[in-house]
């Protein structure tokens, strides 16, 4: 199943105590149309606030969905969720594990602008183009991201393989576009923030190589705000 969702109300996809996540909801709408309960494995993890223009996830059912199935159950799921398309796989396939690349776009924009609150985050002025595209050459040398997961996840490695990082300009925004096999929790917001001081000169290059060979989240900057990213593709 591929879904996308505004994730500004969800406490991300991940089912949590006293939290609400995308997880619980689509999760409470499978059972009303299978009539049972069904437990869902999603692609990833995204954190509260943060966006999902595809998102994959699996479910098992033994009764086969009807031909209306994804209306129904488009028309049960409350407006910030929808589900896009829903088909079978071999049951081999997890929408997990079996992903080869994720890629996440983080947004900016630097004029007020109510259409884009909790969609893109408002900056007072420009960061140094270039300079953060610079900073992306450093990223791709590297495959431990340490320097930017969040202290206490359960990752049982830091590597990850980045295939694509660059920054774009569009429609009055800067766009961070970040390709890579997988991602460590708060990876892509840790690294946008530190990308931005280097833009804005609080830091320089060196410095950002110092923060990532020292694999220590201490010494990156302040995560990026969650309303900027996205989900935007995964690849199987």
């Amino acid at each position: 199943m591929i879904i996308s969702f505004d994730g500004t109300a969800y406490h991300g996809w991940q089912k949590q105590k006293n939290a609400i996540s995308v997880q619980q909801i689509i999760e409470q709408k499978l059972e009303i149309l299978i009539g049972k309960k069904t437990e869902t494995l999603g692609c990833g993890r995204t954190d509260t606030g943060v966006h999902a223009r595809k998102f994959v996830l699996h479910f098992e059912t033994i009764k086969k969905p009807s031909k209306n199935f994804l209306y129904n159950l488009n028309s049960i799921l409350p407006q910030d969720i929808a589900v896009l398309k829903i088909s079978h796989v071999n049951s081999s396939f997890n929408a997990r594990f079996s992903a080869k690349k994720r890629e996440y776009r983080y947004f900016i924009h630097f004029e007020k602008n109510p259409f884009l609150i909790n969609k893109s985050t408002l900056l007072n002025k420009n960061p140094d183009f270039d300079k953060l595209n610079k900073a992306c050459e450093i990223l791709k040398k590297y495959n431990d991201f340490a320097s930017f997961s969040k202290k206490g996840s359960d990752n049982k490695t830091t590597i990850c393989k980045i295939y694509e990082a660059k920054w774009v300009k569009k429609n009055k925004q800067y766009i961070f576009i970040i390709i890579a096999d997988r991602f460590l929790r708060n990876m892509v917001r840790a690294i946008t923030g530190t990308m931005l001081d280097i833009g804005y000169g609080k830091i320089n290059i060196d410095d950002f190589v110092k923060i990532i060979e020292s694999k220590d989240r201490k010494n990156s900057s302040t995560s990026a705000p969650p309303g900027g990213l996205y989900l935007w593709d995964i690849k199987y």
